[in-house]
């Protein structure tokens, strides 16, 4: 399974971006996919998941109602607005398998692959 995260960038404070995890489809179809972010000094945390079936996702407290995960056949997506300098951290996704237990949600000790990161700074 191969993931990679790509679209992080520099942005200004309350400004955008929007980060792609790429993948097969196959992968969706039978995997969570989660977006992790780990900022200096500070352990890896994760933000946001979406499931493989129904594609139902949750959200860290943190991002919630500004950040907004989604997914097409081959890529999972994490809207980014409103973008504040604590956000500043290299972004990762990472895929759980589902298939025999849809109920396996996102955790940072659990998945079972990861992809390489993308950076997000946020700063003026």
């Amino acid at each position: 399974v191969q993931l990679q995260a790509s679209g992080g960038g520099l942005v200004q404070p309350g400004g955008s971006l929007r980060l792609s995890c790429a993948t097969s489809s196959w992968v969706l179809d039978y995997y969570a996919i989660g977006w992790f972010r780990e900022a200096p000094g500070k352990e890896r945390e994760w933000i946001s998941c979406i499931s493989s079936g129904d594609g139902s996702s949750d959200y860290v407290e943190s991002v919630k109602d500004r950040f907004t995960i989604s997914k097409d056949n081959t890529k999972v997506y994490l809207q980014m607005d409103n973008l504040k300098p604590e956000d500043t951290a290299v972004y990762y996704c990472a895929g759980r398998d589902q298939t025999f237990d849809p109920t396996r949600r996102c955790s940072t000790a659990e998945m079972d692959y990861w992809g390489r990161g993308t950076l997000v700074t946020v700063s003026s």
